[in-house]
């Protein structure tokens, strides 16, 4: 259970989009919690989770793809030791299975397909990274999916 304020404040904003189906109310927060942080000058894993949470209530995808490439850009400034003070389970490299995750389905859905399977490629890579927990099991799921549709084998 984390912490830390900025990101119960994050995950208020994901129960509006994702439990109550609240999209821009969601979005409206996270903007206003960009602005609290300092945008993509604030904490590196504040960065990396508000921008990856911000890129699931876009309507472009490619706002949604500036979005998760703001959140990959910080995930490569945040330590264990920053994650661990933030009360968040899992170590960085848990991080990026749903990065690559979520950028191969925004190249895929712009139709650059090399780049789609070069995020799902580090994806996979990254997958050990996160236990058989619901989390993990969300990611792998949805590393299945972006494979389907992009014909290849899981």
């Amino acid at each position: 259970m984390t912490t830390d304020p900025t990101l119960t404040r994050i995950g208020q904003g994901v129960e509006l989009h994702h439990h109550q189906g609240q999209r821009d109310a969601a979005r409206d927060l996270f903007a206003q919690i960009w602005d609290d942080i300092g945008g993509e000058q604030g904490d590196p894993l504040h960065v990396c989770v508000l921008a990856h949470s911000m890129a699931d209530v876009q309507d472009d995808v490619h706002e949604e793809l500036m979005w998760d490439l703001r959140a990959l850009a910080a995930a490569d400034r945040v330590t264990d030791e920053e994650v661990a003070q933030a009360g968040v389970a899992l170590p960085v490299a848990g991080l990026y299975p749903s990065l690559h995750l979520n950028l191969s389905e925004c190249y895929r859905k712009l139709g650059d397909l090399d780049r789609a399977r070069e995020h799902l490629r580090q994806a996979r890579d990254g997958i050990g990274a996160l236990g058989d927990d619901e989390y993990g099991q969300l990611i792998r799921g949805g590393l299945e999916r972006v494979a389907e549709q992009l014909g290849d084998t899981v």
